[in-house]
């Protein structure tokens, strides 16, 4: 570039480089306009929701979407209460903990405190096989019941008193 003094060729090279990004920014300004128009009422309550959100909601939705089948489409309400639902969790966690007088929590803690949120199939198992043997000494003692009722019966007793002296 025979003529042209370093400054003077740096400078026409940023004039060019302006330009074409201005013409650039203009078309895509015209198309985006509708589009960004249209999301912002979306994006303002998103932010508004997004300030108090515990964790990066892009991270949530990406584990949620791991875990979801392919087809399944998450609203962003959905998003946000997921993403709440979790930090209550963590929060109900770290409560349990703090309910421990040392200063430093053990692995062994942590365990303790998220038990019953890993293991809620077995807990809902247990708690359905307890209700099941409560019905079985429910029929026990109304047989029971029915069954002294009937053998120690007194003449001189009314059938419908449940007395015994």
């Amino acid at each position: 570039m025979i003529g042209y003094n370093d400054e003077e060729y740096k400078k026409s090279d940023e004039d060019n480089t302006d330009n074409s990004t201005k013409e650039l920014n203009t078309d895509t300004n015209e198309e985006n306009e509708e589009e960004l128009d249209e999301d912002i009422e979306g994006s303002e309550e998103a932010e508004e929701e997004g300030e108090d959100l515990p964790f990066a909601k892009a991270e949530v939705v990406r584990l949620m979407k791991r875990h979801l089948d392919k087809d399944k489409m998450i609203r962003e309400r959905v998003k946000v209460e997921m993403n709440k639902f979790l930090g209550e969790v963590l929060e109900r966690v770290c409560a349990q903990l703090n309910d421990y007088p040392y200063t430093t929590i053990e692995y062994e803690m942590l365990k303790e405190s998220i038990y019953p949120y890993t293991n809620i199939k077995r807990i809902n198992e247990e708690k359905f096989r307890i209700l099941k043997h409560l019905e079985a000494i429910k029929a026990d003692c109304d047989a029971l019941t029915m069954d002294v009722k009937k053998s120690l019966k007194l003449k001189d007793v009314d059938d419908d008193s449940d007395e015994i002296f």
